[in-house]
């Protein structure tokens, strides 16, 4: 794995670095604590500068939201100078936006934090983080430097993974792992739990399960689940939640890359909504490079589907309200596939951003539909 390597009263040392956000290891270090001003921070941090702490946890808290307050403020004072031009096209909107946000969350992750091979923290005033960061790093062998700003997503994470996130078509709970989407936005699931089922089904495929939230549903309606996933962290919590809820005589759960062998009468896939190159493991939920996942799946899906079987394709059009991928686009990929629409059954997101006028995206996510594509084979 990287190094960071400083040097701490007057010798040479190095650390191994971890970074779930895939950054690469900081060239720059140089110790920091509590007589740092946020001004001076804030100048190494944008110089790409890490800022190994060694004061107490509390203050570098504080100092992480006063760099957070400094990257936002300068990036209102373009928007300002530009309010008497047009406002930029939803595209330009879009790519102007996930740019800043790369920016923030890289300047951001330049305060650094050691941590004991136990993964304990040792600095004043330092949560118990162990479990958390167990979760999402596993066993080590060595001390180690993560970002303050990945700890607290760690830190997050746990929290969510403990107390679970109600799912209303289960009426229980579904407990993310860290670095696998959780089902926050309910509208897909209460999709997949009141559309009709095919007449007959008995089994179904879900490809890509994340959470597992999808074959959950599926195996409430009395289906026979075989559910995919190709992540490990992503088939353990699928596992995990599976046997929670006791559902584990129905639903199957495979290492598989897109579909099991076989057909079904009910193929059901959830992928991610955006085409785009994500930049972290979390992302791999929300952006499909290329829409790879996408017409993957509409290009096998034919081959998998029983005679008069149903291939279900839960997505949100935020895509081509965003200019990123058309309608025309999609209906051609189905075609290609052999494939037709039964039935498109809709819903509006219930999110907080989807209301968020302040949202740099509200003029595509204020459009935004999420649908349940009914597809069946076109040769029928």
């Amino acid at each position: 794995m990287a190094r960071i390597e400083w040097v701490e009263d007057g010798v040479e040392r190095s650390a191994v670095w971890r970074s779930e956000s895939g950054w690469p290891a900081p060239k720059k270090v140089v110790l920091a604590d509590d007589t740092m001003s946020a001004d001076a921070a804030y100048r190494l941090a944008l110089d790409g500068t890490a800022l190994l702490w060694r004061g107490d946890f509390q203050n570098a808290r504080q100092l992480v939201q006063a760099l957070a307050r400094r990257i936002d403020h300068k990036g209102e004072r373009p928007r300002r100078a530009k309010a008497g031009k047009a406002a930029p096209t939803p595209l330009e909107a879009f790519h102007r936006h996930r740019l800043s946000q790369l920016q923030r969350a890289r300047t951001l992750a330049m305060l650094v934090l050691p941590f004991e091979a136990d993964h304990s923290i040792p600095l004043r005033r330092a949560p118990d983080a162990q479990q958390a960061c167990l979760e999402a790093y596993g066993p080590v062998d060595a001390p180690y430097v993560a970002s303050l700003r990945e700890l607290l997503g760690v830190i997050g994470a746990h929290e969510w993974r403990s107390k679970g996130v109600m799912i209303p078509a289960l009426n229980d709970r579904i407990h993310p792992w860290y670095g696998v989407f959780s089902p926050v936005r309910g509208e897909y699931v209460e999709l997949v739990a009141q559309a009709p089922l095919p007449a007959g089904a008995q089994r179904a495929f879900d490809i890509g399960a994340g959470t597992g939230v999808l074959s959950a549903v599926l195996a409430r309606r009395g289906l026979a689940v075989l559910a995919t996933e190709v992540d490990p962290r992503a088939l353990g919590c699928a596992r995990e939640n599976i046997a929670r809820l006791g559902l584990s005589a129905q639903v199957e759960i495979a290492q598989t890359d897109l579909f099991p062998e076989g057909r079904a009468p009910l193929v059901v896939c959830n992928p991610p909504w955006l085409p785009g190159k994500p930049s972290s493991a979390i992302e791999y939920a929300i952006y499909d490079p290329d829409s790879r996942m996408l017409r993957a799946f509409l290009a096998g899906l034919g081959a998998h589907l029983e005679a008069g079987g149903e291939g279900w394709l839960i997505m949100s059009d935020f895509a081509e309200h965003l200019g990123l991928r058309s309608r025309d686009q999609l209906l051609a990929w189905i075609a290609a596939g052999g494939l037709e629409v039964i039935e498109r059954h809709d819903t509006r997101p219930v999110h907080p951003r989807a209301t968020d006028a302040d949202d740099p995206l509200h003029a595509a996510r204020s459009q935004e539909v999420t649908s349940l594509w009914r597809l069946r084979s076109s040769a029928i």
